[in-house]
């Protein structure tokens, strides 16, 4: 995520806050998951699954990040400039990421990771289950819904509601989370409205307002809601997890790794003089993103290859090496000059375009 808006430091506290989110989901999908789950890993971790079960949450975490961040993106921006940078931010390490665990998943060859040029036709839309393929890598997921939430701010943006009206939405957003995940339950309704994640975006959205603009007692109540709400939404994955795993953490656990994850954020914020920006912690936000993409099916297949070689320890901690030496190797020589050219050659690409439309809209002009 871009964590410079202008006229601003860059935040150095999130970005390592980033890794804690992404480190946490690696190690909920080696430690629990890859047993749990269809048997992807054939030996489990007993000793450290229950602890390793909580990672999962490192996404609910990565969603109150990005709320926050994503409204500092936003601050004196127009909508094209924001949907390109956004874009930007997004695609270039997603195609990498998504081609190299295509080209090693059928190189494996694993029948429980089946993979075809058909799917990775889908994916690089990113929304390959619109096109009935699943994704490459099931992490994919949430990028889905993190571009439907870029989608809604690029909208409120074009109609100058963001910075004028940014609470109200925020109030109405709400409204429709808790009705839909408290009271209707609709699939749709949660896929447009983000409503089982929506509150952890918006309680990021009003700590940066609150940040940004100072206190103001509509946004403190928005942001209690936020949370109360979010303790509640957190029972879909629980009930999900106890469907497919039989196992899931305590609601009484939840709602305090809640108060952990949105203190984490809100102190993160406070304490950001704390830590300086510095070429390491570049680094580490900087390979958050790839290791996030690459680690679950890529990360399967290497310590089921190298756990009877090495041991399921050793395998498993060294895989965890591998996938952030991997990840920064990516961040530090590929993605980043892919991201430069693609922020010229869009923004080239839709100043034309809308110059175009202004001549368009202007009609022919009166010959002199």
């Amino acid at each position: 995520m871009n964590t410079r808006p202008a006229g601003q430091d860059y935040i150095a506290t999130l970005d390592l806050l980033r890794l804690a989110a992404a480190l946490a989901v690696v190690f909920f999908h080696y430690f629990f998951r890859g047993a749990a789950a269809e048997d992807f890993l054939a030996e489990g971790y007993p000793l450290a699954a229950p602890f390793a079960i909580h990672g999962y949450l490192g996404v609910n975490l990565f969603f109150l990040i990005s709320g926050f961040v994503i409204a500092w993106s936003a601050e004196n921006r127009s909508w094209d400039q924001f949907a390109i940078a956004r874009f930007v931010r997004l695609y270039p390490g997603f195609l990498l990421c998504m081609t190299i665990t295509f080209a090693i998943v059928v190189l494996a060859g694993a029948p429980l990771l089946p993979a075809s040029f058909v799917q990775y036709a889908a994916n690089l839309s990113m929304f390959a289950p619109a096109f009935g393929q699943s994704f490459m890598d099931g992490v994919y997921w949430s990028i889905v819904l993190e571009l439907v939430f870029y989608g809604w701010v690029t909208l409120a943006l074009f109609t100058g509601h963001f910075q004028k009206r940014k609470l109200e939405l925020i109030c109405i957003w709400l409204a429709i989370s808790a009705l839909n995940e408290f009271f209707l339950g609709s699939g749709a309704a949660r896929l447009l409205f983000i409503t089982e994640f929506g509150p952890f975006f918006a309680a990021g959205v009003l700590v940066h307002h609150l940040h940004a603009h100072g206190r103001s007692l509509p946004a403190l109540l928005l942001l209690a809601a936020a949370f109360l709400i979010s303790c509640g939404t957190l029972s879909v994955t629980q009930h999900w997890m106890l469907d497919h795993y039989g196992i899931a953490v305590s609601s009484a656990n939840l709602v305090g790794a809640n108060v952990v994850m949105h203190a984490a954020l809100i102190g993160a914020v406070l304490l950001r003089h704390r830590v300086r920006s510095s070429a390491l912690t570049l680094a580490l936000g900087g390979l958050t993103y790839p290791l996030y993409l690459l680690h679950q099916n890529i990360g399967y297949l290497a310590i089921n290859a190298a756990a009877p070689l090495v041991g399921k320890w050793l395998a498993a901690l060294g895989c965890i090496a591998l996938m952030l030496f991997v990840s920064w190797a990516i961040w530090r020589t590929c993605e980043r000059a892919a991201q430069r050219l693609l922020r010229i050659w869009l923004g080239r690409a839709v100043d034309v375009g809308l110059a175009g439309f202004r001549r368009t809209q202007a009609g022919p002009q009166p010959a002199e």
